[in-house]
């Protein structure tokens, strides 16, 4: 028979390998929320709706995130442009620094000289944290930089954002430098 101590060793062993392995990870998406114009005679038909495997995030309740008016696109459909440039955030935050505003400015004048592309913006963090936590700071980095384009004048409808977390780093190092790296938010574009 186990000795208390030796039990109470073996279930905090037990729990921190249920911690430790989790859930599937997923990256969380979302799409911009606006009002869906309304319906011409010559389009009366709906809009097709998006399927549960397109990875749309459901809302609490199972419905879908995004309107259901407007088909979330699919990432892999989106790719890097030179011109637009990553932000980086600090340590636990979302904030838009002062030099990442630059950048997100040149951003937008890019993005309005091209209005022809829609925008994913992925939020990315270090591999500090759990996984919820860094999915859900790594929504807020991809909407505050969202919300800094928009209020340049950039549609809103024209951005999707989407939420990797630690899981896509640029850089594995365990240093400060290295973590700052992964703490971003990258821009892909694709043709309407």
């Amino acid at each position: 028979m186990l000795t208390r101590a030796a039990q109470v060793s073996m279930m905090s062993l037990l729990l921190a390998g249920l911690m430790i392995t989790g859930c599937a990870k997923r990256p969380a998406t979302t799409a911009a929320q606006t009002a869906a114009p309304a319906p011409t005679p010559s389009s009366a038909a709906p809009a097709p709706t998006p399927s549960p495997s397109s990875g749309a995030a459901a809302a609490p309740g199972g419905a879908a995130a995004t309107s259901a008016q407007t088909p979330r696109p699919s990432p892999r459909e989106f790719m890097a442009v030179a011109a637009l440039k990553e932000v980086y955030f600090d340590f636990d935050k979302y904030d838009i620094r002062p030099a990442d505003a630059k950048t997100l400015d040149a951003n937008a004048t890019w993005l309005k000289s091209n209005a022809d592309n829609l925008v994913l913006i992925e939020g990315h963090c270090d591999e500090r944290g759990t996984n919820e936590y860094n999915l859900a700071l790594g929504e807020r980095r991809a909407k505050a930089t969202m919300n800094y384009l928009v209020s340049q004048g950039i549609q809103a409808n024209r951005i999707t954002i989407i939420s990797y977390g630690e899981e896509r780093p640029v850089c594995n190092e365990k240093t400060e430098a290295c973590w700052a790296k992964n703490r971003r938010a990258n821009f892909l574009v694709k043709p309407r």
